[in-house]
């Protein structure tokens, strides 16, 4: 999304040439294919640990760090393993966001009308907000070499993240159609006039 807003904002006259049918199968297929493998490592280790008493896991999802607290072994390997793998993965894909984010905001910036860059600013906004709420939440969550033994913290982060925001997306990216904001500002002002 972020190298898409990219190039509709940085490169509008090149868009279509570069953001073809093959440059977004190759997108979609690249996150697939590293979402998939990416957790296979560190689940073939976990897998390995030996899991004693309680099967009960103290968080909303089965997740590696609150299984790494279940475990009776030495979870260093492991804990070692989610920060490399967590650093590599989150940290290159939001470089390339963030990257490709400052990139759209010095073109806007250089935009000489103060409309252009109202609704050039306005087309990547809501994104911007919602990827710099996935990422920090999920970059607290995975990178970081230890895991924190503050878990209800780490179940809120984890709430925010993994619920509300793919809850919230489709309600920011639709209050930017203008459509829907009629609609919306009627069935207020209807509600409003039914009251009265």
């Amino acid at each position: 999304m972020a190298y898409d807003r990219y190039l509709a904002i940085c490169n509008p006259l090149r868009y279509n040439g570069i953001m073809t049918r093959r440059t977004c199968i190759t997108f979609a297929g690249t996150c697939w294919v590293t979402g998939f493998l990416a957790p296979s490592i560190p689940t073939t280790f976990l897998i390995c640990l030996p899991f004693c008493d309680s099967n009960v896991i103290d968080h909303f999802f089965c997740d590696a760090p609150p299984l790494l607290k279940l475990s009776r072994q030495n979870i260093n390997t492991n804990e070692v393993i989610n920060f490399i793998l967590g650093s590599m993965i989150l940290l290159t894909s939001f470089l390339c966001s963030m990257i490709s984010y400052i990139n759209i905001i010095s073109t806007i910036l250089n935009i000489p009308t103060a409309d252009g860059r109202k609704k050039a600013f306005s087309t990547c906004a809501y994104h911007l907000i919602i990827v710099t709420i996935f990422y920090s939440t999920t970059i607290f969550t995975y990178v970081r070499p230890r895991t924190l033994n503050a878990f209800n913290f780490n179940k809120i982060v984890s709430l925010i993240y993994s619920v509300i925001t793919p809850m919230i997306n489709p309600f920011i990216y639709s209050l930017r159609n203008n459509d829907i904001r009629q609609a919306l500002k009627k069935a207020v002002k209807l509600k409003y006039a039914i009251r009265n």
